[in-house]
């Protein structure tokens, strides 16, 4: 039994622009910050961006979803509720929310999604959240293929899952790492990236393991090789991460994703869940636009290469070693073009990140504006590719939605009508006098001319058909008026019968899955309407989120990538020799204590006193 009809290409966006981009890219919905209360601080817009987007993004019954997924403190919720009923008034198509207390006010009938900063990583939790009226629930990052189908088996939520893009090394929604160090909270959209630092790695007695280390930062999410598994396991919704990237790395990703999607959906009875297809005018690249490296995580399980320990910085596309060194010239060993321009970079001697631009290039010879540390062998890297950027910056794709239109006669006059793949069909007739064309080929032709100029609107002809008893005469400038309002009648249509899904809540008596009768700050509880929420799923007792209450000797992070297995390690594999426990890790004076609950397989990082 198939579980899902539809596929889902799921997009950021900063801004309405970025989100217009990744739907003429080929994006089946698009996610955006609400003007306050997303989870990136950086990315609110405001309601006539947003619904500029929506108007846009429903041409093609591609869908816009709004994160309101921070939590909320009690003089927010007020506020929190007109932007959830300003998204509901503008035609969003469903807000994603983290703080259950939303669940406990007045909301508009909009359809809720469950972010991802709900820690949604055992089937009881989305089986709740399910109970609880969510119609969509996006899954930890950490979530196996195994696990996705064990979900999906028993639920009948729509499930979301990342493919690509930046990891938080921490369960969503569990780091409290940026909120006890800098007061930034993570859960209130504010992280300060805790761990994309630096740090040094000494054991109990002191004893340094590794000195200035990205220790706890993670390449990139790339699941562009699994993407048939989660399917078949049941995902439906294919998240990219992003809402601070660009609108050249929205492009490019979105664009590379619908083409693997596509690529396995043509032979499938599935089919992507919006209309129209995408043609694309460059050739989308990820390690082109901004790149750690890739990894799958956790999909297949557990292995090494997860980090990124030299750098949290994009690296890009490899592009060959160093094969000569002059006074102001080096020359590459590669079969890669490069242009004037071009950021290159690479690891020092000394292991140090560092980079150059290009400031002119000789086929492999490259000029830079100033000589870089290199020598013979080093690898390079390129970051920033000029030619690449240039494509990106002008027109990349074409979004159509194909429709078959007809030019009849009727008793009175003439009627063009047109239908389109979605079945769709609208009508214009005029009451015309006839006569019959002098030149009957060139008529024929001009009307098939004419009616395929559909350039401004999201329609292409597939087909063309005039059906006459005799071949007519017809001003041209009446076939385009007719052709123009034939466009606006069926785009007025396809919104009329465009598909809307129910908000589905409902009075849900479920328990809270939990193993305490008392949840602790790892709620994140921070208003009276969450609490109340958690006393009616059974629950005794609740305790005030960290952003209320820091609690003493706190647990700031658990995390399913281990520190110990990464570096070979592992007590279960009998590697637990090299240090002394605890070990610790410390940057610029702030140090944390590692711990490992290896029954788990996971890692929890605390403030060290």
């Amino acid at each position: 039994m198939i579980r899902n009809k539809t596929i889902e290409l799921l997009s950021p966006a900063k801004d309405a622009d970025t989100g217009i981009a990744a739907v003429g890219h080929g994006a089946d919905a698009v996610y955006i910050g609400a003007p306050k209360f997303g989870a990136r601080a950086a990315a609110g817009n405001s309601v006539a961006d947003i619904a500029r987007l929506v108007e846009y993004a429903h041409r093609y019954y591609a869908r816009v979803y709004v994160t309101l997924n921070t939590i909320l403190y009690d003089n927010e919720l007020e506020e929190a509720q007109r932007i959830a009923q300003q998204m509901y008034d503008i035609g969003v198509d469903a807000l994603i929310i983290q703080d259950m207390g939303l669940l406990s006010i007045d909301l508009p009938p909009i359809p809720l999604h469950a972010s991802t900063q709900c820690d949604n990583r055992t089937v009881e939790k989305v089986k709740f959240l399910e109970r609880c009226g969510f119609r969509q629930v996006v899954l930890a990052r950490e979530t196996p293929i195994s696990l996705m189908r064990e979900i999906a088996a028993n639920t009948t939520v729509a499930l979301e899952a990342f493919v690509h893009g930046a990891l938080c090394v921490s369960y969503s929604g569990q780091c409290y790492m940026s909120a006890a160090v800098t007061g930034r909270s993570a859960n209130r959209g504010e992280c300060a990236q805790m761990c994309r630092l630096p740090y040094t790695l000494t054991d109990a007695e002191g004893r340094v393991v590794l000195r200035d280390t990205h220790l706890l930062s993670l390449k990139d999410f790339d699941a562009s090789a699994h993407l048939r598994e989660m399917i078949d396991a049941g995902i439906s919704s294919f998240k990219i991460e992003g809402r601070l990237k660009d609108v050249q790395y929205v492009k490019n990703i979105t664009a590379y994703y619908r083409q693997r999607l596509d690529a396995l959906l043509g032979s499938d009875v599935r089919r992507p869940s919006s209309s129209g297809t995408t043609r694309l005018f460059f050739t989308p690249n990820p390690q082109k636009t901004f790149y750690r490296g890739a990894t799958d995580y956790f999909l297949a399980g557990r292995h090494r290469g997860m980090s990124s320990p030299d750098t949290p910085k994009s690296l890009g596309e490899p592009v060959g070693t160093v094969a000569g060194i002059a006074a102001n010239s080096l020359t590459v060993s590669t079969d890669k073009a490069f242009a004037n321009g071009d950021g290159l970079c690479f690891f020092d001697r000394d292991g140090h990140f560092s980079g150059f631009r290009v400031n002119r290039a000789e086929g492999n010879r490259l000029f830079p504006l100033k000589m870089p540390a290199v020598t013979r062998g080093t690898r390079l890297f390129r970051n920033a590719d000029m030619a690449f950027e240039h494509v990106l910056s002008g027109k990349t794709s074409d979004r159509r939605i194909a429709v078959s239109i007809t030019l009849s006669e009727t008793p009175e006059g003439f009627c063009l009508s047109v239908t389109d793949e979605d079945g769709i069909s609208a009508s214009v007739c005029a009451a015309e006098d006839k006569a019959v064309a002098s030149n009957p080929d060139r008529a024929m032709l001009s009307y098939r001319e004419q009616l395929s100029r559909l350039g401004d609107t999201p329609f292409a002809a597939r087909e063309i058909n005039i059906s006459f008893s005799t071949p007519w005469f017809i001003p041209i400038s009446k076939i385009g008026r007719w052709r123009r309002e034939l466009a606006d009648a069926l785009i007025a249509e396809r919104e009329a019968r465009r598909p809307r899904q129910s908000a589905g809540r409902a009075e849900c008596d479920m328990p809270f899955p939990s193993q305490s009768a008392h949840l602790d700050y790892r709620a994140n509880c921070a208003n009276r309407a969450s609490e109340q929420f958690y006393l009616r799923h059974g629950i005794e007792s609740v305790s005030p989120a960290f952003e209320i209450v820091p609690t003493a000797d706190a647990e700031l992070m658990r995390t399913k990538y281990c520190l110990r297995y990464e570096l070979g390690a592992c007590l279960k594999e009998g590697g637990g020799t090299r240090c002394k426990e605890p070990l610790y890790i410390t940057n610029g004076g702030v140090r944390f204590r590692l711990a490992f609950d290896c029954t788990r397989c996971e890692m929890t990082v605390r403030r060290a006193k």
